[in-house]
């Protein structure tokens, strides 16, 4: 991870250490990361360091992205997670959370995902903050660059500076996302697909809710939904999809130099058949700047949106049921804030090993240069059996190659159910614990 100390060699490298430790230890609790109390220690002085900083942390991490990025169809997912300290008193200069009450801050990443492939790429960008105490300005009455919505158009011009190698960009959001500013001023390298909320006039009367009404059903096709909550199932349903142009008008409260209407694609998405007691059914309304046009479109662009979710892991990997940022007693919030920086890339890099543990084409580059692919190919023979399934079976160099042997290194036996989040994270401990040896004994040509 370049750039991590700015330019202090020692701080980078302590960076980068602590930054493996969090992904084989699979957590952000500082005694579990630093293992002794002096280790500890340490963590806490080089989280207090001047030097390493949010925006450092999370350009570093970026970079090997844009690489992973390069030439692909790639879709940006961003979302908004609240991390609150409930159970943990005693926090400094965090402002109230969601609830207005408990102490917290929130995390607003943007990560890449192959559009193709359904991989993880890497993370783009992120937004760090914590919300003051002090009264602010009616919402109305305060423009887009002053309001906490701002960061869902942050997001998309980071991806475009960043992304520019991309084949395409394509920058998902869920329904909060749905905001005229986000729509009016895109970057023009840039595709949005969001979640319609608001139920906005039509420039041909009617409004954006009831437009699908007279269009023909497209087709009628399975779909898998993702499960929301931890320990919830995912589940198949029917779907009904429909799309068709749309010309949006300006908001009364949008700035008069926005443009007066706009053309957008919508497709809806309908769940046919009654749900699961319990369960809310499929309603989707998604407005994208892509092509609308056939079902093979729209069935193309609920599959990108669906592709959002991998947010969603992301936040589960980084914490409770992952790397429990939320467990870890840092007081300070410029620490707090530099640690989840650093949970963000770890939580990435570990859902990457686990996409890749059935097969991928992507190279071990995303995770690992392939300077060190010698090393990994005599490290990885030590990992194999005399028979079939105890033999490596992925193309060598590839992110498939790499993950089988970080599963192997992980307790993981070639049989049964395929490696998890955890032993991946342990593998990865002791893999790059035997790297390190290679690279310090200069066995690398």
């Amino acid at each position: 991870m370049e750039l991590l100390g700015r330019g202090d060699p020692r701080v980078e490298a302590r960076s980068v250490e602590l930054f493996e430790r969090i992904v084989s230890t699979g957590s952000l609790v500082l005694k579990t990361i630093g293992g002794t109390r002096s280790g500890e220690v340490a963590v806490q002085r080089l989280l207090s360091s001047p030097r390493l900083s949010v925006d450092t942390i999370i350009e570093a991490s970026s970079m090997r992205t844009v690489r992973a990025c390069a030439g692909r169809r790639v879709v940006c997912a961003q979302d908004t997670s609240e991390i609150n300290f409930a159970r943990w008193a005693g926090r400094k200069g965090l402002g109230p959370g969601g609830d207005g009450k408990t102490p917290g801050f929130f995390v607003h990443p943007i990560v890449a995902v192959d559009a193709e492939e359904e991989a993880v790429l890497g993370l783009v960008g992120a937004r760090i903050w914590t919300r003051g105490s002090a009264p602010v300005a009616p919402r109305a009455s305060r423009e887009i660059e002053d309001k906490e919505s701002a960061r869902w158009i942050e997001g998309a011009h980071t991806a475009s500076e960043r992304l520019r190698d991309a084949a395409q960009i394509i920058v998902t959001g869920d329904q909060e996302a749905d905001i005229w500013a986000c729509f009016a001023r895109r970057p023009v390298n840039v595709e949005l697909l969001v979640r319609g909320r608001h139920d906005r006039p039509l420039a041909t009367q009617g409004t954006l809710f009831s437009a699908p009404r007279s269009w023909p059903e497209l087709c009628r096709y399975q779909i898998t939904i993702a499960p929301r909550r931890i320990g919830e199932k995912a589940r198949t349903t029917i779907v009904v999809a429909r799309s068709g142009p749309i010309r949006v008008l300006r908001p009364a409260t949008a700035p008069k130099q926005d443009p007066a209407e706009l053309e957008l694609g919508l497709v809806e998405i309908t769940e046919l058949e009654p749900p699961p007691k319990g369960v809310e059914p499929v309603l989707w309304r998604l407005l994208t700047t892509l092509p609308v046009d056939g079902a093979d479109a729209a069935k193309d662009i609920a599959r990108l949106y669906c592709l959002r979710w991998r947010i969603e892991e992301v936040f589960r990997t980084l914490k409770s049921d992952g790397l429990k940022l939320e467990d870890s007693q840092v007081r300070g919030v410029e620490h707090l804030f530099r640690l989840a920086a650093l949970g963000l890339a770890a939580a990435v890099r570990i859902l990457q090993l686990v996409d890749a543990r059935n097969g991928s084409f992507r190279p071990m580059s995303d995770v690992l240069d392939q300077e060190f692919e010698p090393a990994v190919v005599a490290i990885g023979k030590t990992r194999e059996g005399g028979t079939k399934p105890q033999q490596n079976p992925h193309s060598q160099g590839s992110l498939s190659w790499l993950s089988w042997i970080v599963a192997r290194y992980g307790g993981w036996n070639c049989y049964g159910k395929p490696p998890g989040p955890k032993t991946m994270a342990q593998g990865w401990k002791q893999f790059s614990a035997i790297l390190a040896g290679y690279i310090m004994a200069k066995q690398l040509p």
